[in-house]
């Protein structure tokens, strides 16, 4: 099984998390177009059909892959839950 890069789940969750601040502030169409595209993208890397479940799974993945990583220097921290 083929596990997405711990780096860009980051990325992809921070920035999905951006764009729903966007959104919910005011309702911008490229915005908007943008956290659809976003939200497609995490569905597909995580293997799931809803983004809810896209966002658990990348959850897990990164405190999964981060409590391992904590002994090799990095802090085990997410960004998101």
């Amino acid at each position: 099984m083929l596990v997405p890069d711990r780096k860009v789940v980051r990325e992809l969750l921070t920035r999905y998390a951006s764009l729903r601040i966007a959104q919910a502030e005011r309702d911008v169409p490229t915005a908007a177009r943008e956290l659809e595209d976003l939200s497609y993208t995490l569905c597909v890397m995580m293997g799931t059909s809803g983004i809810h479940d896209a966002i658990a799974k990348a959850d897990a993945l990164l405190l999964t892959q981060g409590r391992s990583e904590a002994a090799d220097g990095e802090n085990g921290l997410t960004l998101v839950g």
